[in-house]
């Protein structure tokens, strides 16, 4: 799972007009339907249908088959529990940030919500970079030098401004942009049926001198959790094809990560983690516009890293925010055993413990991969967050901002028992 907070945080910032008689007639008009919903869910999650073919050229297919068969157990339906649990008994727009400061107090909040924010803006990084990727297969002009950072950054400012005119347009852009990524796809899988040999699925990949487990995890976590990787493509006629669906699948997957992003930004200045201006919408489109220049801008900064760095940088970042978000979950349950939860996981603190160790010992093998620059990257936001939190806490505790404003439900002495 990619954002497992994000339809909490669609839901909760869905757009609406200001509050006139004539804005109230057509507030409904402006909401986000559950068909586009859908949509911008599925590329937040999977970000399109390409993607296994690194895991396969790494282990084989019959290693991919069962890795994409078990792996969703082990963490997907994890993380999905531990987030129904958590977004019930403490709904609001922080989500995860909430549930942090609940369990080890506002520094922990800020500190997984600088994590997450800045690996989905480093996604969007990658998500433009794999664009061109995708198209310099068809015009070798974008290959290298400047012209590829020329257009890497274009793209990235234009598919912006796309997300500036709202959540609505986003949206119904995402099933245009859904429905052609996955034509190549259904065309591949009909031409494909004569030619279905079951045998080559037990395969396990024994031509190849060495099996590349890092890689293979990597695109396996990947996957599920965030947007799927670079395809092999052969044939002229149908490269085109799947080179356009590829890329309009990235575009769908850009658009939804930064809606996430830059929301996430505005629910962080509700809580008072940030500053009350990423909370302004944009006068014409109601958009929380500087949550998407922010984001925007870094995902320009970050655009001249190489394609492995950004993904592993990515699956970093978002590993230590989960490792917290695990944490913040098993601690609330020792501190609030008794605290009412309206969706509460079936099993008592030992059972949740071992549900969580295992996706953990995979965060922490994911992290184990790690090289210099994804080092250097993570502990550059680690320590500007905790600047960031010091300066706020001891130098600006006059502005509101500073300080907790909202996070859930008030706890009463009964649930600190």
């Amino acid at each position: 799972m990619g954002d497992s907070n994000y339809s909490q945080q669609l839901l909760d910032h869905q757009e609406t007009l200001p509050t006139t008689k004539a804005a109230s007639a057509s507030q409904n008009h402006k909401k986000l339907s559950i068909i586009p919903f859908i949509f911008l869910i599925y590329f937040e999650v999977s970000g399109g249908a390409y993607g296994a073919e690194a895991a396969v050229g790494a282990a084989g297919p019959l290693c991919s088959i069962l890795g994409f068969l078990i792996f969703p157990f082990l963490w997907s339906i994890p993380e999905a529990l531990i987030t129904a649990e958590l977004a019930t008994t403490f709904p609001g727009n922080g989500g995860y940030v909430i549930w942090a400061h609940q369990a080890f107090g506002p520094f922990w909040g800020l500190l997984i919500g600088s994590w997450k924010f800045v690996s989905g803006v480093i996604n969007l990084a990658s998500c433009s970079v794999l664009c061109i990727e995708y198209i310099k297969l068809v015009l070798p002009l974008f290959s290298c030098g400047a012209s590829r950072y020329f257009a890497v950054v274009s793209l990235a400012l234009v598919l912006s401004f796309l997300n500036y005119t709202g959540l609505v347009v986003v949206g119904y852009t995402a099933i245009l942009l859904g429905i052609f990524s996955l034509l190549p796809f259904i065309l591949l899988a009909l031409i494909s049926i004569p030619n279905i040999d079951p045998s080559r699925w037990i395969s396990l990949n024994e031509d190849r001198v060495k099996t590349d487990w890092s890689l293979f995890f990597n695109t396996l976590f990947w996957n599920l959790n965030f947007w799927d990787n670079a395809s092999s493509l052969a044939g002229k006629w149908l490269m085109i094809f799947l080179e356009s669906g590829a890329v309009l699948s990235s575009i769908g997957f850009y658009e939804a990560q930064l809606t996430s992003c830059a929301y996430q930004l505005l629910g962080m200045a509700d809580l008072g983690v940030l500053p009350q201006c990423f909370s302004v919408r944009s006068k014409w489109f109601n958009t929380p516009w500087l949550g998407i220049l922010v984001s925007t801008l870094i995902t320009v900064a970050v655009s001249s890293m190489n394609f492995a760095d950004l993904i592993s940088s990515i699956n970093f970042l978002y590993s230590l925010a989960m490792l917290l978000e695990f944490a913040s979950f098993l601690w609330l349950r020792r501190k609030l055993p008794m605290m009412e939860r309206p969706f509460r996981v079936p099993l008592e603190l030992p059972g949740l413990t071992m549900m969580c160790l295992i996706p953990s010992g995979f965060l922490v093998y994911i992290m184990s991969l790690a090289n210099g620059t994804v080092l250097l990257v993570s502990s550059v936001v680690s320590a500007l967050t905790i600047l960031w939190y010091f300066m706020t806490n001891h130098f600006c505790k006059s502005n509101m901002w500073t300080h907790f404003n909202n996070v859930g439900p008030k706890l009463m002495d009964q649930d600190l028992e």
